[in-house]
């Protein structure tokens, strides 16, 4: 009696058999043709051939290393920026939250630890039900789902994305392999392995792949630390994360949630009150704001940039540019920089507050160089890197050469006229030479004709001061900023007054080699295009070329580190998510200066700040701790400076005009609603280098400079016809 009431059933039994059977056989290769035949026709093949066809299918599934974001790190931990085209980052099975595990087997792959990869029930579950007009299912196992994303990864690691085959564009050849392929994969991996792998790769959201960047993104939380109802939403975002999406379909992504719920209630994976409550919390979002790249910079976008040139100009990260970026963007690197957030912070907010009124996008910014490492502290601007409404924006990093500031091109501005600022390096060979500090300089002289005597041992200077041969390229008459200094002076007087015709003066009694020598020994070199500064040009003696703020730092910091010129750095680190550790970059010093010249330099440039050229600079530092600086302007006064430090930080200011050409003249110009006839160093970029330095001076060693030797007796002063 039994059997007559229940023939319905039976016929279902033996049919799910037999066709799971036949589904199974086919995919283990050993029974191809009933179920491969369509498929097979839909390819162009004969059905005689299903069973080759199949068996000819690819069965190893090369799982690559996972795109994962690289974070860029300030010294002390603080996240910088990310790079990624995936954001991603990879944690274990361990570290996920278990009612994600749980809420993506209910709702995905109900049968996941009990079928072999591809689960027969599943697909005459979705086959009747297509057949009978119900609802549209998918068969797709985890472990297909899996497969399928690896072999989209694959090539999108490969850069042909373009062949990507996304869910609704395969044919039944592709799921076919894609079967093959998940029965495969459980033979090599376990479970567990496999749902590791699956809620790593899978995609949440543009601004997450995988659990733990869709945790952080929607909820601001790790992956181990996701609630039930938290997890439920994720779990039922990935079926299809534009139509779930909470931020923009709030209504679909608590429905989903709810039927996620449901089915780990329904399979016994969470109890009825859990349920209860799970059902009856509202969606609360806390959003990470998504981004990557140095437009989304947490802090120092421009510091951002310089690091990302340093790995894709480097062919120890990659042997093409394309290997370099796909390394950056995709390799999941961790680089710890050198950076200081706290005077980064403290930088940022000077730089801001010195050009906050500014409608004319004048510009201003600060580097900050260690003494004795090279490592870059700081360094910041004041424009925005992305075009905002009222604030002045720029993708053009103003503390760095070209190259640095623009990938390999050299359409980068690569610095500004450094002015006075050179003035200490021809103080330095004066030193050299075995001079006296106090040794007295005509500096009434401002004419220096054509085949004026200079001495260079290494060649020719050239140029001139003489309005009279003005044909003839020279320039007009040398001029000092105030009228009252063209007399006999000592030569420290001249500097640290900041005198144009006293440097001169020094000049005619030296070897322009020998200044050459120092410039180079310090690192000084144009910005635009890197070659030397050519000191036998007789305008650089003032500062006629472009030099980065940075370089220029540098340059300064030879002379805080008692003569020791070290290479600017800024990466300390970079790993892989592996452990493995990829070349970075360590102290490169060397002796530039002889150490009794630098201290004798230091004393000097500490009078600048006391009784010179930056007396009237506010706050003063040099009443909180042992400073030296020099200030510095341009002819047209369109870039000033004030470069200065201690004995643990060098610091370039610059305030002046960083448009292209950068050909506008500071004068009568209003910054922040006060009037200026004629910027000077002492002005803008002073305040804002003092300010900076009071703040920050301290947490580096602001000790006491090692005393200069005495000077040897002033020599008698040439005659001025010389």
């Amino acid at each position: 009696m039994a059997l007559k009431n229940e023939p319905k059933t039976s016929l279902s039994r033996v049919m799910l058999r037999i066709f799971g059977f036949l589904v199974t056989s086919t995919v283990c290769g050993v029974l191809a043709a009933s179920l491969v035949a369509p498929a097979v026709a839909s390819v162009g093949f004969a059905v005689s051939g299903s069973v080759q066809y199949f068996d000819a299918l690819p069965s190893q599934l090369d799982i690559t290393p996972l795109q994962q974001a690289t974070t860029v790190l300030s010294s002390d931990g603080k996240t910088i920026a990310t790079f990624y085209d995936e954001n991603r980052v990879k944690v274990s099975l361990d570290q996920m939250s278990p009612y994600i595990k749980e809420g993506i087997v209910a709702i995905e792959d109900s049968r996941f630890y009990q079928h072999g990869g591809v689960d027969p029930r599943g697909i005459i579950r979705a086959l009747f039900s297509d057949l009978s007009g119900g609802a549209k299912e998918g068969a797709s196992t985890i472990t297909q789902q899996y497969v399928a994303n690896v072999l989209n990864e694959t090539l999108l690691a490969a850069g042909q994305g373009n062949e990507v085959v996304l869910n609704g564009q395969k044919t039944l050849g592709d799921k076919v392999r894609e079967m093959k392929l998940a029965v495969e994969l459980e033979k090599r991996y376990t479970k567990d392995q496999i749902l590791e792998g699956y809620l790593n790769i899978v995609f949440f959201n543009r601004d997450a792949y995988g659990i733990e960047a869709a945790a952080q993104h929607y909820f601001s939380v790790s992956a181990k630390d996701l609630s039930l109802p938290q997890a439920a939403l994720l779990a039922g975002l990935v079926n299809s994360p534009s139509y779930y999406d909470p931020t923009v379909y709030p209504d679909h992504a608590i429905q989903r949630r709810n039927l996620v719920l449901s089915e780990m209630l329904k399979q016994g994976m969470i109890q009825q009150a859990q349920y209860a409550a799970a059902v009856a919390t509202p969606v609360q979002l806390k959003i990470s704001a998504g981004g990557q790249g140095c437009g989304s910079a947490e802090m120092a976008p421009y510091f951002c940039d310089y690091i990302s040139h340093l790995i894709l100009n480097n062919p120890a990260y990659g042997a093409t540019p394309a290997d370099r970026e796909n390394l950056l963007y995709r390799g999941g690197l961790t680089i710890t920089t050198t950076l200081d957030s706290r005077l980064q912070g403290a930088a940022q907010t000077q730089v801001d507050a010195t050009a906050g009124a500014n409608p004319d996008k004048w510009g201003a910014s600060l580097v900050t160089i260690q003494p004795g490492t090279g490592r870059i502290l700081a360094m910041a601007q004041n424009t925005v890197w992305l075009p905002t409404p009222g604030k002045f924006d720029s993708q053009l990093n103003f503390n760095v050469d070209a190259k640095d500031a623009n990938g390999n091109d050299l359409n980068g501005d690569g610095g500004f006229q450094p002015g006075s600022t050179m003035k200490p390096f021809t103080f330095t060979e004066w030193l050299n030479e075995g001079k006296s500090p106090t040794q007295v300089v005509d500096a009434s002289k401002q004419v220096y004709p054509l085949g004026f005597p200079w001495r260079a041992s290494c060649g020719k200077v050239l140029g001139a001061y003489d309005s009279a041969e003005k044909s003839l390229g020279a320039a007009d008459d040398l001029r000092n900023n105030d009228a009252g200094y063209y007399r006999p002076m000592p030569v420290n007087y001249g500097l640290y007054n900041s005198i144009n015709t006293a440097t001169f003066a020094e000049a005619t009694q030296l070897d322009f080699c020998g200044i050459q020598h120092v410039v180079d020994a310090v690192g000084l070199h144009s910005g635009v295009d890197g070659s030397p500064v050519n000191m036998l040009q007789l305008g650089n003696l003032l500062g006629g070329t472009e030099v980065s703020p940075l370089v220029l730092a540098d340059a300064f910091a030879t002379y805080a580190n008692d003569g020791s010129y070290c290479a600017p750095i800024a990466l300390l680190s970079v790993t892989t998510p592996s452990g493995a550790k990829l070349p970075a970059q360590a102290a490169s010093c060397r002796a530039a200066v002889k150490p009794e010249v630098a201290r004798g330099v230091t004393s000097v440039l500490q009078d600048v700040l006391k009784k010179g050229s930056g007396v009237y600079i506010q706050p003063k530092v040099q009443d909180l701790f042992p400073t030296a600086a020099k200030t510095g302007t341009s002819n047209t006064n369109g870039a000033t400076w004030v470069v200065g430090y201690t004995t643990g930080l060098a610091t370039a200011s610059f305030f002046g005009d960083t448009s292209a050409g950068q050909s506008r003249p500071g004068q009568n110009v209003t910054i922040n609603g006060k009037f200026y006839p004629a910027l000077d160093g002492y002005m803008l970029a002073g305040p804002q280098w003092a300010n900076y330095m009071s703040q920050v001076g301290r947490l580096y060693p602001a000790g006491a400079f090692p005393a200069p030797p005495a000077p040897p007796s002033p020599s008698p002063s040439p005659s001025p016809s010389h």
